[in-house]
């Protein structure tokens, strides 16, 4: 069942101001982190996608390299091995934000996951790619943002190449946050079953309807450069949108379990404070987040208001956190994981 699912979508937010707080807050995205080199390879072939590299980190990370014949390119997928991988595990793929991991605002720079899941029993799993692409399939080639066919990448062809080269138990969940919190909802619609939880941490699970579509504008086209947002899901009235709006499709969820949590915009303690370690090195700036993360956050308090909504209408069982306080901001997405973590890893078995 939704717990605190309170009517907050009876607020709205101004799509100018979003703009302009999208605008602000997502600037830095555009500086892509360099691609690791790799230094072995196993070469594990699964229809025209196969394993080309495994580059081992440390005892506990590795990146394991995977060309995607969907988009012909290699994606380099972060993996975090786990605490006792005496028998097969499952995997937990932790999708980045709008950045897709190309940037510095990543689940492994930004967050304690690498210590988080030190006595976990499972793969954590990140691409490394996919930066403003929504993880979907384009219909179009973009000028600037180049052939994105994830949806096809991370339900068809990634599984079952990490399921053996990870020695994985098959079973998969799925979390991610912002941009990504639409994309893992569409991509359970996409791949039934395939799932056995998703979690979507301060996302927008509506893209068809003006303020939805207004917020995959600001980040595709406006911030991102993407030439024509119509080279993903056709034109903007069209049914290619309605298709991956999660909110139209809440329907097909049924029998996923599902976690959603937000904050409501305002600031609260430690995390937009000068007491969050981010403020003091570099990784975040205290008044971007509380003036533009607020905005941000406060918009997708309204748009998981909304999903929650739907669930409830078409009784879909799920877990709906509403935050008394929070921005649209890491702290906070760290603080989430920790706490569907139990939720996702009943899911999984572990």
């Amino acid at each position: 069942m939704t717990r605190n699912t309170r009517p907050a979508w009876r607020r709205a937010t101004h799509v100018g101001v979003l703009a302009i707080a999208c605008s602000l807050f997502t600037a830095g995205i555009a500086q892509a982190a360099p691609t690791n080199t790799s230094d072995s390879a196993s070469d594990v072939a699964t229809s025209d996608s196969y394993v080309k590299s495994v580059q081992k980190i440390n005892d506990r990370q590795l990146v394991v390299n995977v060309y995607a014949a969907s988009m012909d390119k290699v994606v380099p997928i972060q993996v975090i091995t786990p605490a006792d991988n005496s028998e097969p595990r499952p995997i937990l793929y932790l999708l980045n934000g709008a950045g897709g991991g190309e940037d510095s605002a990543t689940w492994q720079r930004q967050s304690d996951v690498v210590d988080f899941f030190s006595d976990k029993n499972v793969n954590v799993a990140t691409p490394v790619g996919g930066r403003l692409s929504y993880y979907t399939d384009w219909e179009k080639d973009d000028p600037k943002a180049g052939r994105n066919k994830w949806s096809t990448f991370l339900g068809e062809e990634l599984p079952p190449i990490l399921n053996k080269e990870l020695g994985s138990n098959g079973k998969q969940a799925l979390s991610a946050i912002s941009m990504s919190g639409t994309s893992v909802l569409n991509l359970a619609i996409e791949h039934p079953g395939l799932y056995s939880s998703v979690a979507a941490y301060s996302g927008c699970a509506q893209t068809s309807d003006p303020m939805g579509q207004q917020f995959v504008r600001i980040t595709t086209e406006w911030i991102g450069g993407v030439d024509d947002v119509t080279n993903m899901w056709g034109p903007l009235d069209g049914q290619g949108w309605r298709d991956h709006d999660p909110l139209l499709n809440a329907e097909k969820l049924r029998g996923t379990p599902i976690y959603m949590s937000t904050g409501n915009g305002l600031p609260g303690f430690p995390n937009d404070s000068m007491q969050n370690p981010r403020m003091n090195d570099g990784r975040a700036n205290l008044e971007n987040q509380i003036i533009v993360g607020g905005v941000i956050e406060a918009a997708t308090n309204l748009c998981t208001s909304n999903m929650a909504k739907r669930l409830f209408e078409l009784n879909i069982p799920a877990v709906v956190d509403f935050r008394p306080t929070g921005t649209h901001s890491w702290g906070y997405w760290q603080d989430d994981l920790h706490k569907s973590w139990p939720f996702i890893a009943n899911s999984l078995g572990v």
